[in-house]
């Protein structure tokens, strides 16, 4: 095959836009992953994935996810397929919650200030009003809701495969199912070692995920950690069919604790069930041999701690549950920034467990720092420089 111009190593959320993009710009670009992407091994699967404008996480974020939204929009055109689904998303939260959270203390007040300083439409609903119009929702009266019209919901292995097969369409090449062993660097290039033999290539975007860490060096283990984490959908009771179908993705920040926390979606495709998720940053795992087990009752613990005091017509009976992976920062932002020991290596976006609604704008960036040295999007809160390792 020679010597590739670009190597995108990883084909999940941020690889596969990557690697979109640089085909897409004429780069003679391969794509390389450990399985079959999409796939459900890594952190990109599970039906749906929040997208939302306005960024509680931080100010860096919005230009990031305004942008990927266009991208969808376009990839929408190009593949005659429904990615972005603009359902709504309603963050309810007590107004002064400052409980500290990975990335999201005081994340309604810091929602609301990102929608006002980029001018996103949104409304600030009373508990009142909330159980007014989504009665699905039981709020206390000192919680109140963001509102945000124009979030919803992306769907990832559909986001996935639009992107991997515009790219090979435009002269991309895929290796599927290689894993690689090794990364290792010489004068005229990057060389990846796998199972199979070697592939080589003058640059190379390094968006494994969970696998990052491990190819890299000793520096980056204690900033690219992964954990296990866990999704499941309940049944919906029968009357509450067309409440849930009709409703927006939701963020729930609630209690003490930073584990206080769970998301969800309204009722996909007829499937009778809504999905539900919490966060847990707890001691890292390994991504080879982690437990993909969910037992029946982990779902029950997640549903009354979280859903039984503030969902109505959502069932105790669990569907279904799966397991996923975060990559987690210690600041839970994001790293997008070149190795610090080679300018040809470009490490993208262990994203820290909120970076698929950034994904398609993120592979643009990695595309243009690889073509042209440096992104449109001022990509600097994503440094290295941070934790003292950066170039």
């Amino acid at each position: 095959m020679g010597v590739f111009e670009t190597a995108v190593l990883g084909l999940g959320a941020m690889g596969s836009a990557a690697f979109y993009q640089l085909a897409q710009r004429g780069v003679n670009v391969i794509g390389i992953d450990r399985y079959d992407p999409p796939h459900a091994l890594g952190s990109t699967h599970g039906e749906s994935r929040i997208t939302r404008q306005a960024i509680g996480e931080g100010m860096a974020y919005v230009p990031l996810v305004q942008r990927s939204h266009a991208i969808w929009r376009e990839l929408e055109t190009s593949t005659d397929t429904s990615l972005l689904h603009e359902v709504g998303c309603l963050i309810i939260s007590r107004e002064d919650d400052a409980v500290e959270r990975p990335g999201r203390t005081g994340f309604i007040q810091r929602t609301r200030a990102a929608a006002e300083r980029f001018g996103i439409p949104h409304e600030v609903l009373s508990a009142e009003a909330i159980r007014a119009r989504f009665p699905q929702f039981g709020v206390s009266d000192d919680e109140i809701g963001y509102f945000e019209p124009g979030a919803g919901y992306v769907e990832p292995e559909r986001c996935v495969s639009a992107q991997l097969k515009l790219g090979e369409e435009l002269g991309g090449h895929i290796a599927r199912n290689t894993n690689v062993l090794s990364i290792e660097r010489d004068a005229d290039g990057i060389t990846l070692r796998t199972e199979t033999g070697e592939i080589r290539a003058k640059k190379l975007i390094l968006a494994a995920g969970a696998g990052a860490a491990g190819l890299l060096d000793e520096r980056f283990t204690p900033i690219l950690q992964p954990t296990r984490q866990t999704m499941h959908w309940f049944d919906i009771e029968p009357e509450w069919n067309k409440t849930w179908a009709n409703g927006p993705c939701f963020i729930w920040p609630h209690g003490e604790s930073a584990d206080d926390f769970f998301y969800g979606f309204p009722e996909i495709g007829g499937l009778g069930a809504i999905k539900i998720a919490d966060e847990n940053y707890g001691a890292a795992i390994d991504p080879d041999t982690m437990d993909r087990v969910v037992p029946e009752e982990f779902s029950a613990a997640k549903f009354a701690r979280h859903l039984e005091p503030r969902i109505k017509g959502i069932s105790a009976q669990r569907r279904q549950a799966v397991t996923c992976i975060y990559t987690a920062t210690p600041d839970s932002a994001f790293v997008i920034d070149w190795h610090p020991d080679d300018d040809r290596i470009l490490i993208v976006s262990p994203c820290s467990g909120h970076g698929f609604k950034h994904s398609a704008a993120i592979g643009e960036a990695a595309a243009q720092c690889m073509t042209a040295g440096k992104s449109d999007i001022d990509l600097s809160a994503f440094s290295l420089s941070r934790f003292a390792i950066g170039a």
